[in-house]
Parts: C-alpha cells; structure tokens; sequence
C-alpha cells in the first residue's frame, strides 16, 4: 500500500511540474536576432520573477500616442551577478532600451542593454542572448 501511494505522489509531482518546464523557451522561438531596436521611454511596471525577469516601458511616438513594450530579461540571479537589483529600474524611471525585436508581437522584446538615468549602461541579455555567445558560436 505505502509503495503505491508512493508511486502515485510522485507520478502527480512529475505531471505537475512538467507545465513550467514546458513553459520555458529558446531565444529565437519567441525573438529575431537580426530585427533589433532602440526605444527611450517610461518605465511603467517591472516583474522580478523566474524564469526571466520583464519590464514595461511607456513610449511616445511621434504622433504623441503612447506604446507600451513588454520586456524581457535574463532571471533574477543573472541579472544580480550583472550588477542588477530588484530596485533597479523603478516605475518613472526614464531609460533607453537596444535588443532583439519579437518575432510575433513587435512591441515585446529581448532586451541586451538598458541606459539608465544616471548613465550606467546595463547588459541585460540571458545566455540564450546570440550576441553573449562566443564568436566562433555566434558564425
């Protein structure tokens, strides 16, 4: 009997757990790495979570409507050993974003870098980040 619900518990761990390994991603499923881009605006909400941390940012276009970009980074722990923290990029703030347009929804983005207000230019890219390979990789 204990063998069996033993059997049981596990099997629904595995069944539960295979929706997030499922929902993990590669890079260019989602991304093009040869589209890039370059937007200035607001950011108006960051989501510090695994498996990759996004943000948002309000941009005006030149017609004066705003767009809201949906950002991704790389997770929590790459970020922190980059230079990042939780408190980072905060609501406000107002920042320059380069990275790897989607390749379905055009205002949602690999970022590779973000220019924050006092200067610093953070890189931003996960390992699946094309141009963080190494060069013979990248050919």
């Amino acid at each position: 009997m204990r063998t069996k619900l033993a059997i049981l518990v596990a099997g629904l761990c595995l069944v539960s757990s295979s929706g997030a390994l499922l929902a993990h991603h590669s890079f260019s499923s989602e991304y093009d790495a040869a589209k890039t881009f370059k937007i200035n605006g607001v950011v108006s909400k960051v989501e510090w979570t695994n498996p990759h941390v996004r943000f948002y940012v309000d941009v005006t276009e030149a017609d004066g409507k705003v767009t809201m970009w949906n950002m991704e980074v790389a997770s929590p722990s790459a970020l922190a050993r980059n230079g990042w923290s939780s408190r980072t990029l905060k609501v406000g703030d107002k920042i320059t974003v380069e990275g790897y347009s989607g390749k379905v929804v055009t205002t949602r983005g690999a970022a590779r870098t973000v220019l924050v207000a006092d200067g610093r230019s953070l890189f931003a890219g996960a390992a699946d980040d094309p141009d963080s390979a190494p060069a013979e990789v990248r050919q």
